[in-house]
């Protein structure tokens, strides 16, 4: 008999941030503000009585990459002494957006499984305490800081403290009407050879903290993306071919900005229409992360 569950995790794009460390691995995390996606990350896991076999697969196809689903499941095991030697695990991501572009898809995968084998191992857990793993591995691995907390609630988040989602305080613009996310990627950014890195960190820092501040004086998501412009120039990690594609995006939306950590250009629009070849069109999410039959 296989028991299995699915979830529906939501993509999320990070407009602006502030790194918050902390030896504490509970407390280390970020504050800013984001979207969340209509686009995401189905995880399936499936458990039944076996020997201890794993299985992990992306869109049905093994990925060495994917070692965010690991480390969550070693942190399920580890804090709830669960041996795995008695079961066959089968987890697959179904997934249409990019890794590695700045779709926080890593904390889909980490929150996809932590709030879905527990129960199969017949572990009881809250959806914070799934959140809380979910964030461990991600901070642990140092691919995301905050998407994991975003991913859970849905539409445009606004992070006011750090932490894992049991001691985070977070907020939320409204959104009173239908927005479309139209986006352009143009290939994979490394998240954590930015958020380890020293000047990256001074400059994410002074500029991150400052407009958190001025969205909370004006809670509108034009505000939002036009803040967000303004931290990738900031922080000068937007390059010459994602403000081109910016500029193009610019000219029939809302506003533009780059995905924070990622070689993605995103808008956000009141219509699903675009002049830009070659871009994805989705709805700005605002229900969060979803349990499917």
């Amino acid at each position: 008999m296989i028991n299995e569950v699915k979830v529906f995790v939501p993509g999320h794009i990070t407009g602006f941030f502030e790194i918050i460390q902390n030896t504490n691995p509970l407390l280390k995390g970020s504050k800013g503000a984001g979207i969340t996606l209509d686009e995401g990350v189905i995880t399936t896991c499936q458990v039944c009585d076996g020997n201890g076999n794993l299985k992990i697969t992306v869109n049905g196809k093994h990925n060495k990459f994917n070692t965010i689903t690991k480390k969550t499941i070693d942190i399920i095991t580890d804090r709830y002494n669960v041996d795995l030697g008695c079961y066959d695990i089968n987890i697959n991501h179904d997934l249409r957006l990019e890794i590695g572009a700045g779709f926080g898809t890593s904390a889909s995968f980490a929150l996809g499984v932590s709030s879905s084998l527990p129960s199969l191992l017949g572990v009881d857990i809250t959806f914070k305490q799934a959140g809380e793993i979910a964030h461990l591995a991600e901070v642990s691995l140092s691919s995301g800081l905050g998407d994991v907390i975003s991913e859970m609630y849905g539409g445009c988040v606004v992070r006011l403290k750090e932490g894992t989602p049991v001691n985070a305080v977070i907020d939320k613009i409204q959104i009173t009407k239908p927005i479309y996310v139209i986006t352009k990627t143009l290939g994979s950014l490394d998240t954590s050879t930015i958020i380890e890195n020293p000047t990256h960190q001074i400059r994410i820092n002074n500029s991150g903290s400052l407009l958190l501040n001025q969205l909370m004086k004006n809670p509108s998501i034009e505000n939002f993306i036009k803040l967000s412009d303004r931290f990738s120039r900031n922080t000068q990690l937007i390059n010459p071919q994602l403000e081109e594609v910016i500029q193009q995006l610019n000219e029939d939306s809302i506003g533009a900005s780059m995905a924070m950590l990622g070689n993605t250009a995103f808008a956000l629009s009141y219509s699903p229409d675009t002049q830009v070849d070659k871009c994805r069109v989705t709805r700005l999410n605002t229900s969060g992360i979803k349990f499917l039959e």
